[in-house]
């Protein structure tokens, strides 16, 4: 071998450098652990005890929370400690360094946001009400949904289509002049300024939101710009707060001081919208009873006994209270869900309060409540607005209220002051010791609070965040300081230093929505950590003993290779910062298949060279020359469709083609260099090295087998596969997962075995659910079911998620064999012993859904594409490049279908999702790997015999490959096996869809692209006429 002392150079420096890469993962490791043993001390068992008193469910609680604070502040006592000595590195410095694991694996919040670019162009146009842009961008927003062209260029055709003579310039001219745009620039200059200032805003919003992140303490936060939509990728490990997270992304920090009204001011105008309300109801109820009456004939009256029997089953007193409030609600619609301001005075008098709360509400009645007040806002003064308080009072018995606030608009129908005066906001206590945020404005804001409290002494100043009041404090005098603060609605710390922090990062330029999410409970990662490790390891192990069995001692050569393949790849993963997810562990697993592939190729082909005569040292020597060309393309195929892979995928999708990209290249340099450093070093010191034993050595030997005769068969014996498919995909369809339809998923464990029709009947018994029953799967074992609901999926508002939370809360705890809370329900602990409840979420918007789908069909079609092209090239005929093409359709096909006809029918999860079609294109990798081997030794034969007819060229580079196609095959079936049986339940369906992908690939590489092949090169011509060629000579 050239240039060995090279190579062993650079395989040591690799190696080191990688067991160096890996290294901060060990002592990031050992630290964590003596933080686990210091939180699970006797000590925090002592104080949970001495607090709870007795109560169990208490002493769970408080040890679970003891626990928490004991190890973040061990954790955080070390993050400045020099934990490393050699390099002088601390806690804090090796975290950084260490190997990602993904959310799958660990736990926390995967989120992917969208900016939204048509309240930025809101914003610039100052809130223009000029009809066309109105139209236009409402005609914008329609075709947004369906394109992928950007938003600024749809609004600008939707503007000249309506007036082709209109001017943007008079729209934007204010916003732009110091942007060299003027009267007369034309709607292209203004576009393209307006496309300048929306991508400057998406920037901003990224900075700002990576300030917050930075500052909200999480370890190994990951945060990505999406370049050219919009899109913001946030990744935070270990998060087990999601609504807290939820709160401050999406806050845009529009922090506004406003003018308030007296409900004593307000109280005739909400009498009168009570009164005009009661109008409406009495107006339609007595349009409803007219129907009714109309329809009453042909109400048949199936048991005259059941009300009776319901009348009967109340008493007297109840029925009267519920009469009553029946009437009540019927003459005072919104007085009976909202409690106005009216207090008692001594003489029993009700009158109006001086203040700015003018009722509260349940938090379940604000909606409707904003539904009425908008129904008669005719009523009120046009400089009148409401907002809520941010945070609900809770009653002794859990109901709860909320404060509604009237606020005065300025004349330009704005806040009297904004909060970019603001410029420094801290968490801080009270004179009483109340947690409060302490706001600080600059000169010019300071001015203006000094005139706007000035002119409000004795009234109040709402404190008003992104719409909710967050404090309505009484002014008592002048404030000359420019100083203010946010308090009340009994913040704690956290609420307070998440504030603060949204308010120093600064304020969002537009708001940033969420399109999708996923949220994995720790324990569930655990549980993938542990699954996914054992079926990597007992993986690995069966394929080092498939090595050694069937290639005797140079399999361990082979075996040493691949240990040093694992080493280098993780190194490489952890020096490149990739995120490790369970996704990536199959794909670790994947390219051992390639890598023993690689090493079977060599094996096999060295083999050969003995058995034409040849000494060892030249075998091996001529074995490797003539393997690199099939390892080469072989491996270059399928690096091509891990990087489409990694172009189209998102989030885990994309960390799995990064391994599977990053592993080729490591089993390339190992198979090809490692394994030859091995067998050089017994060669040097005269050691034997044998390549079979007793019972491999003539396995598949001179086989003799007519390929092409048996192609018709095959050929059938395909279709019927197809067929099956096809029709399968057309009667059944497929299981599309929330990734192609949108909606939301949620993971849930129950302490029992449970019924899927019995979780779904009590969901479709809750109220919200009835247009659209959630669907309802096991997931694993029958105490755990997965449900998708697309109820509210394109709602913007925050509080959906809890909002659905709730729902499956009522309707699935009578499920459970104790009572289990609601903060049980959906907080999934990694200390707790239950892991009841919500384990993992994800939700995934309709907008994405389109993108995916749209992304996943253009990766199929591209890499069909794109290995044609290659093999085209590479091999020079148009003909290997077709029937590979074929061979994958075939592949692909056969693939989908039985995913189709499976579905529902096997007892795991077959959602086609993005998992599904990265399992799809990794099987076209992978079969043309297979392909590309026999098609090399077809193009060998053709340079070696070209005298040779092409059934014989064919059928000889089929069988001379047939060993390594079977070995190859057989030990990536062997690792798949182990990995569908050990590997947990959120891979199972996407390693199925591995194993009947290698199945169809090396029935389709054998069977189908040679033969094709051999038609499309018109081989039975060729050789009927080389033939007769041959006789006439021979004659």
């Amino acid at each position: 071998m050239q240039n060995k002392g090279v190579i062993k150079l650079l395989a040591i420096l690799l190696g080191v450098f990688t067991l160096y890469q890996l290294s901060f993962t060990f002592v990031t490791k050992r630290i964590e652990n003596k933080a686990d043993t210091f939180a699970k001390s006797e000590e925090s068992e002592r104080l949970a005890n001495d607090l709870a008193q007795g109560n169990q469910d208490a002493f769970n609680y408080y040890l679970d929370s003891i626990q928490d604070a004991r190890e973040n502040y061990y954790l955080d006592s070390m993050s400045t400690v020099k934990v490393y000595p050699v390099i002088n590195y601390t806690y804090r410095d090796c975290k950084e360094n260490e190997l990602n694991l993904g959310l799958d694996l660990k736990g926390g919040m995967n989120v992917l946001m969208e900016v939204s670019i048509p309240d930025i162009i809101m914003a610039l146009s100052n809130h223009s009400t000029d009809p066309n842009f109105v139209e236009a961008m409402r005609i914008a927003n329609e075709q947004h949904l369906n394109s992928q062209r950007h938003f600024v260029d749809l609004f600008g055709d939707a503007y000249t289509q309506l007036d082709p003579n209109a001017r943007l310039a008079s729209i934007f001219l204010y916003e732009f002049k110091d942007k060299g745009i003027t009267v007369n620039s034309t709607n292209e200059e203004v576009l393209k300024v307006i496309k300048d200032e929306t991508d400057s805003a998406i920037d901003r919003s990224y900075q700002i939101l990576r300030t917050r992140i930075d500052r909200f303490g999480v370890a190994q936060p990951n945060i990505q710009k999406l370049e050219g939509s919009g899109r913001i990728l946030v990744e935070l490990p270990g998060i087990k707060d999601p609504k807290r997270v939820r709160k401050l992304l999406q806050g845009t920090a529009q922090l506004e001081f406003w003018e308030t009204y007296n409900f004593s001011e307000l109280y005739q105008y909400f009498d009168e919208a009570n009164k005009r309300l009661s109008e409406i109801n009495k107006t339609t109820t007595s349009t409803e009873n007219e129907e009714v009456e109309e329809a009453g004939a042909d109400i048949m009256i199936e048991d005259d006994n059941t009300l009776l029997s319901q009348i009967e089953s109340k008493d007297s007193l109840t029925l009267a209270r519920e009469k009553a409030m029946e009437e009540y609600s019927a003459n005072n619609p919104l007085y009976a869900v909202l409690q106005p301001s009216y207090y008692q005075n001594e003489s029993g008098q009700f009158l109006p309060a001086q203040t700015a709360r003018v009722g509260m509400a349940m938090v379940k009645d604000t909606a409707n409540i904003n539904r009425m007040i908008n129904e008669v806002k005719s009523v009120f003064p046009r400089n009148l607005k409401f907002a809520w308080c941010v945070k609900p009072n809770i009653t002794e018995d859990g109901t709860e209220y909320v404060d509604l606030v009237a606020l005065k608009m300025s004349r330009d129908n704005k806040a009297a002051l904004g909060g970019e005066v603001i410029t420094e906001a801290r968490q801080d206590y009270n004179q009483t010791g109340g947690v409060e945020v302490t706001l600080r404005m600059n000169s010019e804001g300071a001015k203006a609070w000094k005139r706007l409290t000035g002119e409000n002494i004795g009234k109040q100043i709402a404190i008003v965040l992104d719409n909710y009041v967050y404090s309505y404090p009484v002014v008592n005098d002048e404030i000359p300081t420019g100083v203010s603060s946010i308090s009340g609605g009994n913040m704690t710390v956290e609420e307070a230093q998440d504030l603060a922090n949204i308010l120093k990062a600064g304020k969002l330029p537009a708001p940033a929505r969420i399109l999708e999410e996923n949220v994995v409970g720790p324990s569930l990662g655990q549980e993938a950590i542990n699954s996914g490790l054992w079926s990597f390891v007992i993986a690995f192990v069966l394929v080092l003993i498939y090595m050694l069995f069937f290639y005797s001692k140079a399999g361990f050569a082979a075996d040493t290779a691949l240990v040093v393949n694992i080493i280098f790849l993780l190194g490489a993963l952890t020096s490149f910062g990739t995120v490790l997810t369970l996704p990536g562990i199959a794909g670790i697993v994947l390219t051992l298949g390639m890598a023993v592939d690689s090493n079977v190729i060599i094996y096999e082909r060295i083999k050969e060279e003995l058995r034409a005569g040849k000494g060892l040292r030249s075998a091996i020597q001529d074995g490797y020359k003539a393997a690199y060309s099939a390892i080469l393309d072989g491996n270059i195929t399928t690096f091509l469709t891990g990087f489409i892979l990694f172009k189209f995928g998102t989030g885990p999708v994309q960390g799995f083609a990064t391994t599977l990209m990053i592993g080729i290249c490591t089993s390339l340099f190992t198979s090809i260099f490692i394994s030859r450093l091995v067998l050089e070093g017994w060669l040097k010191r005269n050691k034997e090295i044998t390549f079979s034993n007793k019972l491999t050595r003539n396995f598949l030997k001179d086989v003799h087998f007519d390929f092409i005769k048996f192609s018709n068969k095959a050929f059938i014996i395909a279709g019927i596969f197809i067929l099956i498919s096809v029709g399968s995909l057309a009667l059944r369809g497929l299981n599309l997962g929330i990734d192609f339809k949108g909606g939301r998923n949620y993971v849930v464990r129950f302490d029992k075995e449970v019924s899927v029709d019995q979780v779904r009947n009590a969901l479709g018994d809750v109220a919200e659910f009835n247009d659209d029953v959630p669907e309802v799967k096991t997931y694993g074992p029958s105490r755990q079911v997965k449900i998708t609901t697309k109820y509210k999926i394109n709602s913007n508002d925050p509080e959906v998620d809890s909002e659905i939370q709730n729902l499956l809360y009522n309707g699935l705890k009578g499920f459970y064999s104790k009572d289990l809370t609601y903060e049980q329900f959906t907080s999934d602990s990694d200390k707790s012993d239950m892991m009841l409840g919500i384990l993992s979420s994800q939700k995934v918007g309709a907008t994405v859904a389109d993108d995916v789908t749209r992304n996943a069909f253009i990766a199929v079609i591209l890499s069909l594409i794109i290995i044609f092209a290659y093999i085209a090239i590479r091999f020079r005929r148009w003909e290997y490049g077709v029937s590979s093409v074929i061979a994958l359709t075939h592949d692909t096909i056969i693939v989908i279908g039985m995913y189709s006809l499976f579905y529902n029918v096997l007892p795991f999860s077959m959602e086609v999702d993005q998992s599904f079609i990265a399992a799809v294109l990794t099987i076209i990798g992978y079969s043309i790997n297979n392909t590309v081997v026999i098609f090399d030794r077809i193009r060998e034969n053709v340079k070696l015999f070209p005298k040779r007819t092409w059934l014989e060229r064919i059928n000889n580079g089929v069988s001379s490959t047939l060993l390594r196609t079977i070995n190859t095959s057989g030990s990536t079936l062997v690792v798949l096996l182990a990995i569908f049986i050990f590997g947990g339940e959120t891979i199972r369906g996407f390693v199925f869809a591995l194993l009947v992908g290698i199945l169809a690939g090396t029935y389709s590489s054998l069977f189908v692209a040679s033969p094709i092949a051999y038609y499309l090169f018109k081989g039975k011509k060729h050789d009927e006429e080389l033939l007769l060629g041959n006789s006439k000579k021979n004659k």
